[in-house]
């Protein structure tokens, strides 16, 4: 791949003062080196800081938003945001393409994240004025529920699927290009960078919509259109190597089927268990993602500006778990000894949010919400560190793909459930022994306490194994 030319004048000169302290406060930036310098790296997982600002909006804004400020049923809801989930069983199948992909201009990941930008672009586009729509409608029969309800599912359904494809071959673009002792720390700095355009996305989002109004929410959705399109271009800029015309035209032996490459995935050992004990974690950590501002909002009366700063808060309590976890993740710690302990943080995590209802005391809530947000950074990092390690370098595509449909799944079941159990215990005194309009949030924070422990016991078996080892 041939060089990049020398940036001049005030770029030259923003670029220094980025790489320079990045490389001295940015965890991970050790990672660079002379074939993958530091600012090339930063400017891939822009990629990342894209799909941060999306899904901020998705699950962190606009469901507090539809819920209490427009008046959308919590069980529409989680049926909008788990929508993307119809497409999250596809990621295997862009990894693979990605895999083996031969594009007339000698790309093979480029091509789909391009495509999935486009896609998830779409689907902003037009979301804001489908979900204003839906938001006037009062009765079952109002044409108003009938028009906005598909075109707000295909809005929602777009940009979760655009996500799922620039994430999934982003990250397959990232192992790429680095060697494998550097990929916990690649990792680590791809999803901090997530996690910083979740925060920014949220403190920015929280400020605008302070003084809620329907045209400020669109400037904002469709503003985060514009962003993140911007910020995928940029990434992507002279990242991939082409493949050179001669080998592009030359004969070759035919790539596997999809079938035949999962198969050969699925084949390695204890990759199901691998898969399961993914789902049910991730299941664990998302089933309050839609429920947890407006908990803060009805339960705790909270406004709209600090219940969107959770989202900043979660982000951060992932930072701090994403830091970590690659510090010792790149000493040759078991990545699933990692996962485990961020379940297990989980545990305490959601048991504090559960007493905040009780207690009348915002500081308790805070905090289970910032051990939330450290449990899923050791969670997610573990799982996905191990799943690039254990992926063979032709299959690394399948790889994320594989875990990202089984980590969005998840996430899209858990927001159902979590909208569903919402809506259908309100008013209802379930004998929790809280205000009664915190008993449905209740009964959600013990299932995902529930489901912490399952997830730590199909974490044993690969615990057992790797002490074996």
């Amino acid at each position: 791949m041939s060089a990049e030319p020398a940036p001049k004048g005030l770029n030259a000169r923003l670029i220094k003062v980025w790489t320079t302290w990045g490389a001295r406060f940015l965890p991970f930036a050790d990672v660079a080196s002379p074939e993958l310098p530091l600012s090339r790296l930063l400017r891939l997982s822009l990629i990342q800081v894209s799909v941060g600002i999306s899904l901020v909006l998705l699950v962190g804004t606009l469901n507090r938003v539809m819920i209490v400020e427009l008046n959308v049923p919590a069980s529409l809801v989680g049926l909008m945001l788990a929508l993307p989930l119809l497409a999250a069983p596809f990621r295997a199948l862009v990894g693979h393409r990605s895999d083996t992909h031969k594009s007339a201009m000698g790309w093979r990941r480029v091509p789909y994240i391009y495509m999935g930008t486009m896609v998830q672009f779409g689907g902003l586009a037009f979301m804001p004025f489908a979900i204003l729509v839906l938001s006037g409608a009062q009765e079952a029969y109002d044409e108003r529920l009938w028009l906005g309800l598909p075109t707000a599912a295909i809005a929602f359904l777009m940009v979760g699927a655009g996500v799922h494809i620039t994430q999934t071959v982003g990250l397959a673009l990232a192992t790429d290009l680095t060697k494998p002792e550097q990929q916990p720390n690649v990792v680590g700095l791809m999803y901090v960078m997530l996690l910083i355009g979740s925060i920014a996305a949220a403190l920015v989002f929280g400020w605008a919509l302070s003084d809620f109004k329907q045209g400020r929410l669109i400037q904002v959705i469709q503003g985060c259109a514009l962003v993140t399109v911007s910020l995928n271009f940029i990434a992507l800029w002279r990242q991939e190597a082409r493949i050179p015309s001669r080998l592009r035209t030359a004969p070759a032996a035919p790539d596997p089927s999809f079938s035949e490459s999962w198969n050969l995935f699925m084949s390695r050992d204890k990759t199901l268990l691998r898969l399961i004990a993914v789902g049910l974690g991730t299941l664990a950590f998302s089933m309050s993602d839609i429920v947890l501002e407006p908990y803060g909002g009805e339960v705790l009366k909270l406004g709209v500006g600090t219940t969107t700063l959770l989202s900043a808060l979660t982000a951060g309590g992932s930072l701090i778990g994403f830091a970590y976890a690659s510090y010792i993740l790149s000493l040759g710690a078991d990545p699933f000894r990692m996962a485990s302990l961020g379940a297990l943080i989980g545990v305490p995590a959601y048991g504090l949010v559960i007493f905040a209802a009780g207690s009348d005391t915002p500081s308790i809530f805070t905090l289970g919400v910032l051990l939330a947000g450290l449990g899923t950074g050791l969670f997610g990092h573990g799982t996905l560190t191990a799943t690039m390690q254990l992926a063979p370098r032709a299959q690394v595509g399948i790889a994320m793909g594989a875990w990202g449909a089984v980590q969005a799944t998840s996430q899209g079941v858990g927001a159902t459930i979590g909208g569903a159990i919402r809506d259908l215990t309100r008013g209802i005194d379930l004998g929790l022994g809280v205000p009664a309009n915190a008993d449905g949030y209740v009964l959600i924070f013990g299932l995902e306490l529930a489901l912490m422990l399952a997830t730590l016991a199909a974490m044993w078996p690969l615990l057992q194994r790797d002490g074996q080892n």
